[in-house]
């Protein structure tokens, strides 16, 4: 049994919580699972997992040799993939974040086409509007939408985006329309945010204006902050996929269109080991062409 053996077992016991969990994807008993991680303890002159009568738990330095362990297996299965035959044809697990509107609203049938066109790939799908650690967090790859922090992640442009600034119809009977950016100090609005400051952004004259907000209502879901907007509750500043439905019916309509900023974009961003997989060139592409399909939405 050499050390990629054991790297693999101790891995899979991480990600079930359980010597039992790993036996049972490994095709192992479960003394054996025990039996080999704790002799890759003893090599290695730590203690990775604490054992107890219910559960597992990753100690600290068990959990930084989880994330490397678990980047050197997937190296490792690239490169086997890359000189083999089966090379030609995208196989794993791919472990994906996503903001929960892009998730709910179009990867419900965006994923399901991806997993019938490729039927050895499977997918761990997470859907959360704050912005994941790709890397330490143990993601493949993650949906990214507006502005990018640089980083050393490899970022692939799938779609472009527009954000707008949107009302209900009875909301403009009562308060009236905003006519500049500075205006919005004078209505209520609907911040769609997880952080405490929030702000909109707007240009004027080809230069970039940006709006503090704050309002009675500040979520961090952007479905939440449309259907408060086509309530009466107040404005709201969001991405066009999100609330093309409601303007489409008539039970939102946009203002302040000639302050819209330039477009942003949808990308898919992945850490730069990973540019050779061809599951995540798969699921990239894929992603990019049924964007392209819904363009309109965006």
């Amino acid at each position: 049994m050499d050390l990629l053996d054991d790297m693999r077992i101790f891995v899979s016991a991480v990600d079930a919580m359980s010597f039992t969990g790993a036996a049972a994807k490994l095709g192992l008993s479960k003394q054996f699972v025990s039996r080999r991680i704790s002799s890759l303890e003893q090599s290695l002159g730590v203690r990775l997992l604490l054992r107890t009568t219910r559960r597992l738990a990753v100690t600290d330095l068990g959990r930084v040799y989880y994330e490397r362990a678990r980047r050197i297996l997937e190296d490792v299965e690239a490169a086997n993939l890359a000189v083999s035959s089966q090379g030609e044809r995208p196989r794993g697990n791919l472990r994906v974040s996503a903001p929960m509107s892009f998730g709910t609203m179009f990867l419900n049938s965006a994923i399901p086409s991806f997993l019938t066109t490729y039927p050895d790939v499977t997918i761990e799908l997470e859907l959360n509007d704050r912005t994941v650690d790709i890397i330490g967090e143990g993601y493949d790859v993650a949906v990214r939408i507006g502005a990018l922090a640089d980083s050393s992640l490899i970022a692939r442009t799938v779609a472009p985006m527009r954000m707008v600034t949107c009302v209900s119809p009875r909301y403009l009977e009562t308060h009236g329309a905003p006519q500049t950016p500075e205006d919005l100090s004078n209505h209520t609005l609907l911040p769609y945010g997880h952080s405490q400051r929030v702000s909109w952004h707007y240009s004027r004259d080809g230069q970039p204006l940006e709006i503090p907000v704050s309002g009675r209502l500040r979520v961090n879901n952007g479905e939440l902050a449309r259907d408060a907007a086509v309530a009466g509750l107040g404005v709201t500043w969001l991405p066009v996929f999100i609330v093309a439905p409601a303007l489409l019916g008539g039970r939102l309509v946009t203002v302040l269109d000639d302050f819209e900023p330039p477009p942003s974009s949808i990308y898919v961003v992945y850490p730069q080991h990973r540019q050779a997989s061809l599951v995540i060139r798969a699921f990239s592409d894929f992603l990019a062409a049924a964007c392209g399909v819904a363009g309109t939405q965006w």
